[in-house]
């Protein structure tokens, strides 16, 4: 069912969009290096409780150790769980992207697919996953939901569930289609450097007119 949303309420998304396009730009960014989208895929796999820092260490070593889907489809379980046990759920993450690798050869053709439910049909790709794939290598406007797009858009009153997958739904409703892609990319920008998760920057925000949460706590006198 769709989410009706009042003129005063879009007037203030929609200044939360230009604020947040002022402070962070609106250049397209990925935090996960990669070379293609395998790699990314990979990556994105790795990014799973994990910092974006510490994958990219890791996979700075790994691209050079396994140069194509083939090579990880055909890695040595255990030898590729101590490539990535520095990334935490090493286990899963080896088991997974090996399965990954080798549908990716049998099913489509060595070619990471552009389709959601074919994307989530990958061992190990869920919604965030696939988003991820979707928006920065095929351009396909997409809404990925991480703990800091998860914490902030919660804070801004965006959205009051706490699953990610509703979570998405929302913000696909109040955010226009056309800044999807980036409204990730700003917002873990601004986790990272104000609205951090052990001691947000309410105070000095820019947007803290503008959300709900900080608004609340003041009327509260907090």
């Amino acid at each position: 069912m769709a989410r009706r949303i009042s003129k005063q309420e879009r007037e203030r998304i929609q200044a939360i969009l230009d604020l947040l396009d002022e402070h962070y730009t609106t250049e397209y960014k990925c935090y996960l290096n990669h070379e293609n989208a395998w790699q990314l895929l990979i990556a994105t796999m790795l990014s799973a409780q994990c910092t974006d820092e510490r994958v990219n260490i890791v996979t700075k070593d790994l691209f050079q150790k396994y140069q194509s889907i083939e090579d990880f489809a055909n890695a040595d379980l255990k030898e590729l769980e101590k490539d990535i046990h520095s990334t935490g759920f090493y286990k899963n993450k080896a088991k997974n992207i090996i399965l990954c690798m080798n549908k990716l050869i049998n099913d489509f053709g060595g070619e990471v697919p552009r389709d959601v439910d074919e994307l989530t049909s990958l061992a190990g790709v869920g919604r965030k996953t696939a988003n991820v794939i979707r928006g920065n290598i095929y351009n396909e406007p997409s809404v990925v939901v991480d703990t800091h797009v998860k914490r902030i858009s919660t804070k801004l009153g965006f959205t009051k569930e706490t699953d990610p997958d509703k979570i998405e739904q929302d913000l696909m409703q109040v955010i226009p289609r056309e800044h999807w892609i980036l409204y990730n990319i700003q917002i873990i920008a601004h986790g990272r450097s104000i609205c951090t998760a052990r001691s947000p920057q309410c105070e000095t925000c820019f947007m803290n007119t503008l959300c709900k949460s900080y608004l609340k706590d003041k009327k509260r006198g907090k």
